[in-house]
C-alpha cells in the first residue's frame, strides 16, 4: 500500500416557472428572454427574506435565507426548482450548444475501454466500459493477463433502477474466494458494505450501513474491519465483522475527539490492520497483526499537536513518513516491536527544498514520491543504500506518479504519466534494465496529436512578492499576438495540489481558441509544505489575492482580457470563486462555483454540519474571536454587496455531504437580492445527486457541457 501523509485521502428533477404572484416564497425580478424573435419578462426567482439573528462576540449578523436549510420543507423544494427552471429559460437557446459539446466530449471516450491489469495474490484485477453503458464491470483472471475473464461485479446491472448509483471500496480476502465493497445508492457517500462469495457469484445477506465502504480483511478470510460514521458523516469508529454472522459485530475503537476522524487499513505486507485517526495537523496509529484479529489494537505513537505521520510494513520495521522536526517530513523506521516515537531512526533526511508525498515498498527497494520546485518526481533507493535513483519528465509542466504495485517481490514498478498535453500514460519501468514500458495512453478517439498543443508553466509575482506557478495550455497555432478567450482554474485548500494533467474535455475549449490555466496558489503544497502553511488559517487571504494576482498578470501580459476571461473552482475552490468576486469583480466576466463552500462562518460555527469540526485546523474556529473575524472578512456569502458582479453560473446537488446544498442557495438568494447589475446569475441544482455530481461515466459531461457552454455563450 502506497502509504502518504496527505490523510484527506479531503466530485434532472421536474421543475415548475413561478411569477411574482406564484408562490408565496418567490418575488419577481424582470428578466428578457430572446423566444422566436420576441422579448418575453421572466421572473427570476427571489426567495422570501426570514427574520434571522446570529450575535457572537458581540457582533450580530442577519441572515433572512436562514430558513433555506430546512431540506424537508416543500417551500425549499420549490426555491431550488424554480431556480433550476429559470437557468434552463435564461440558457434558451443554448441546448443545440449544449449537446454539441456533450457529443464531442464523450465522442473522445474509447467507449469499451479498460484499465491495465495488476497482479494481486493470483490474479490480474481490471475493469472495463461497454459500448454505450454508464457503469464499469470489475474483473480478474487468474494466473494470466490472457486467462479467461471472470465477472466480479457488473455495475451496470446494479444500477438498474437507481437515478445514482456508485460501487467503492473493492477488497477480496487473502484466499481469493469473497469480494467485499461498498454501494452509495443516494450521494451522500453513505456506503453499505457487501460480500460477495466468488465462488458461488451469490451475494450474502450481510449489510454493514453507514460506512466510508473501505474495508480490511483479516488473514482468516471471514472477519472484515471497517469503519462507521455519526451524525455529522464523520467516520469515528472502526468495527470487526464476521462474515455470516451477523450478531459477531464488535467495536474495536473509538476516535474520542470531534476534530479527528478514523479509517482502516492493511498494510502491503498483508500482515497488519492500521487503524488511523487524524485531523489537519495530528494522526495517530494503531495496529493488529493480520492474522490475529481478535486482539487488541496496539499504539504506534500517541498523537501530539502539530506530528503528522503515516505508517507501512515491511520485513522487521514499521515505516514512517513524518514532519516530526521536518517541514517537508522525512523517511524513518522503527522496530515493530517498539514503534514509539523514540525509536524512530532516521532513513531519509528532511530537505529544505524537496517534500515527499508517498512512499512504496518493495521487496529489495521502496520509492519515494517527492515534489521540487514544485514538480513531482520519482526516487528509487535500496535498503543497503546501493541504488539512489530518480526519475523525472522533460515537459514544462507535468504530473509523475506511483501507480497500482502491490506486490512486493518485483523488480518491475508501475507508474503514471500526465500533462495538459499527454494523456494519462501507465508505464512498468524495469530496475534493472532501466527501460519504461508503455503500457497504455488514453485514447482520445477522433484523433488527436498533442503537437498541436504547447503546454507552459510560468511564475507570476505576488502582491506580497511570493512567485507562484501557474501551468497553461493552447493550440499551438493559436494567435497570442493579441488576448484570447482564457479559463483560469484554481483550488488552494487543505494542501491538495492541483498538478497538470490531461481532460480530453478541456479540448472542446482549446479547439475554440481558449487558453486553459491553473493557478497554483497558496494553501496547496505545489512549492512545498510552507506553501500550504502560507494559505490557510489567519494565512487564507493569500489563496485569494494569489489567483486574482495571478488573473490580473495574465490580462496585462495580453493573454486575456476581463471582456474574454473566466474563472472555475470547486467546493473550497468555490470558495475561492466567491471571495475573489468580492474582492476582484471587474476581473472576470464569467465565473462558475461548483458546489461552492461559501457560508464559511454560519457552516464553522454549526457543529452539526458534516466536516465542520474535524476542519477547524484548516479554517479555525470561528468560536474564538480572532478567527471568527477574520473568516468573516473573507466569507462570500458574509462579503456580499451591492455592486456589479459578473456573470454567474453556481452548481449544487441536494444530497451534497460534503458542502450542503443550502450554502449554494443562500449565495444564489442573497447576490440576486443584492447585486446592482444585469449579467446572469444562475443556480443550477442536480436533484439526484451529491458532491461529485451525477454518477455514471457520461452523466457528468452534462455537467461539463453547460459550463463550457454558459462561458461561449457570453463571448456571443
Amino acid at each position: 500500500m502506497k502509504i502518504s501523509y496527505r490523510l484527506y485521502g479531503i466530485l434532472l428533477f421536474s421543475v415548475l416557472l413561478f411569477t411574482a404572484c406564484g408562490h408565496e416564497n418567490l418575488k419577481s425580478d424582470s428578466a428578457l428572454v430572446q423566444e422566436s424573435g420576441k422579448s418575453t419578462a421572466l421572473a427570476a426567482p427571489m426567495a422570501k427574506k426570514l427574520p434571522h439573528e446570529m450575535t457572537i462576540h458581540g457582533d450580530s449578523r442577519q441572515d433572512p435565507w436562514y430558513w433555506l436549510r430546512e431540506r424537508e420543507n416543500p417551500e425549499v423544494i420549490d426555491y431550488l426548482n424554480a431556480e433550476n427552471a429559470y437557468t434552463d429559460a435564461m440558457l434558451q437557446g443554448e441546448e443545440n450548444l449544449v449537446e454539441e459539446l456533450y457529443q464531442e466530449m464523450i465522442g473522445r471516450l474509447k467507449q469499451d475501454d479498460s484499465s491495465v491489469p495488476y497482479l494481486l495474490n493470483g490474479y490480474w484485477y481490471f475493469s472495463r466500459y461497454e459500448e454505450g453503458k454508464e457503469y464499469p464491470v470489475y474483473a480478474r483472471k487468474a494466473d494470466s493477463p490472457d486467462a479467461e475473464e471472470e465477472i466480479l461485479l457488473d455495475v451496470n446491472v446494479m444500477a438498474e433502477g437507481y437515478a445514482y448509483f456508485n460501487v467503492s471500496g473493492l477488497t477480496v480476502s487473502p484466499d481469493n474466494r469473497f469480494l467485499a465493497f461498498g454501494v452509495d445508492t443516494v450521494s451522500r457517500r453513505q456506503y453499505t458494505i457487501m460480500v460477495k462469495d466468488l465462488s458461488t457469484g451469490e451475494i450474502l445477506p450481510d449489510r454493514i450501513v453507514n460506512t466510508t465502504g473501505r474495508a480490511a480483511w483479516a488473514a482468516d478470510n471471514s472477519t472484515l474491519f471497517y469503519d462507521r460514521k455519526d451524525e455529522t458523516l464523520r467516520p469515528y469508529q472502526i468495527y470487526r465483522y464476521s462474515v455470516g454472522r451477523e450478531d459477531s459485530e464488535t467495536l474495536v475503537f473509538q476516535e474520542p475527539e470531534d476534530t479527528y476522524a478514523t479509517y482502516v487499513y492493511k498494510s502491503k505486507s498483508r500482515e497488519f490492520i492500521f487503524i488511523a485517526s487524524y485531523s489537519t495537523l495530528s494522526s495517530e496509529f494503531r495496529y493488529i497483526p493480520s492474522d490475529k484479529p481478535m486482539s487488541e489494537p496496539v499504539l504506534v505513537h500517541p498523537r501530539e499537536e502539530d506530528l503528522l505521520y503515516s505508517v507501512d510494513h515491511f520485513g522487521e520495521h514499521f515505516y514512517i513518513l513524518t514532519n516530526w522536526e521536518a517541514q517537508n517530513f522525512r523517511l524513518m523506521q522503527t522496530p515493530v516491536s517498539a514503534a514509539s516515537k523514540d525509536n524512530w531512526s532516521e532513513v531519509l533526511a528532511h530537505r529544505g527544498d524537496v517534500l515527499l508525498e508517498s512512499l512504496e515498498l518493495f521487496s529489495d527497494y521502496y520509492v519515494l514520491e517527492e515534489r521540487s520546485e514544485g514538480l513531482t518526481r520519482l526516487r528509487f533507493l535500496s535498503y543497503d543504500g546501493s541504488l539512489d535513483r530518480y526519475m523525472s519528465m522533460d515537459e514544462e509542466a507535468y504530473t509523475i506518479r506511483i501507480e497500482t504495485n502491490p506486490e512486493f517481490n518485483t523488480r518491475v514498478f508501475r507508474y503514471g504519466y500526465t500533462s495538459l498535453t499527454t494523456p494519462y500514460t501507465v508505464y512498468d519501468y524495469n530496475l534493472d534494465s532501466r527501460e519504461s514500458i508503455l503500457l497504455k495512453r488514453d485514447e482520445v478517439v477522433g484523433g488527436y496529436d498533442p503537437e498541436d498543443y504547447v503546454t507552459r508553466r510560468i511564475f507570476v509575482t505576488a502582491r506580497d512578492g511570493a512567485s507562484v506557478p501557474v501551468s497553461l495550455v493552447h493550440r499551438k497555432d493559436l494567435d497570442t499576438s493579441r488576448p484570447n478567450p482564457l479559463l483560469l482554474y484554481g483550488y488552494g485548500s487543505y494542501g491538495i495540489t492541483m498538478d497538470p494533467s490531461f481532460r480530453s474535455y478541456r479540448l472542446s475549449l482549446l479547439d475554440r481558441n481558449f487558453i486553459y490555466a491553473v493557478a497554483h496558489i497558496r494553501g496547496s503544497q505545489m512549492m512545498g509544505r510552507q506553501w500550504y502553511e502560507d494559505g490557510k488559517l489567519l494565512n487564507k487571504m493569500n489563496t485569494f489575492t494569489d489567483f486574482i494576482d495571478c488573473g490580473r498578470w495574465l490580462v496585462d501580459e495580453g493573454y486575456s482580457s476581463s471582456s474574454q476571461m473566466f474563472a472555475m473552482g470547486g467546493s473550497a475552490g468555490g470558495l475561492l470563486i466567491g471571495a475573489v468576486i468580492n474582492m476582484a469583480p471587474d476581473l472576470f466576466n464569467g465565473v462558475v462555483a461548483a458546489v461552492p463552500f461559501v457560508d464559511v462562518v454560519t457552516t464553522m460555527l454549526d457543529e452539526s454540519i458534516p466536516l465542520t469540526t474535524g476542519e477547524y485546523d484548516e479554517w479555525g474556529n470561528p468560536n474564538e474571536e480572532e478567527y471568527y473575524h477574520y473568516m468573516l472578512s473573507y466569507s462570500p456569502y458574509d462579503q456580499v454587496r451591492e455592486m456589479d458582479y459578473p456573470n454567474i453560473l453556481i452548481t449544487t446537488g441536494l444530497h451534497d455531504s460534503q458542502v450542503q446544498y443550502w450554502e449554494p442557495a443562500k449565495w444564489t438568494a442573497k447576490l440576486r437580492d443584492m447585486k446592482t447589475d444585469d449579467r446572469l446569475l444562475l443556480l443550477k441544482t442536480d436533484m439526484e445527486a451529491g458532491h461529485g455530481g451525477a454518477s455514471g461515466r457520461f452523466k457528468a459531461y452534462r455537467d461539463i457541457a453547460l459550463d463550457f457552454a454558459f462561458f461561449l455563450k457570453l463571448l456571443k
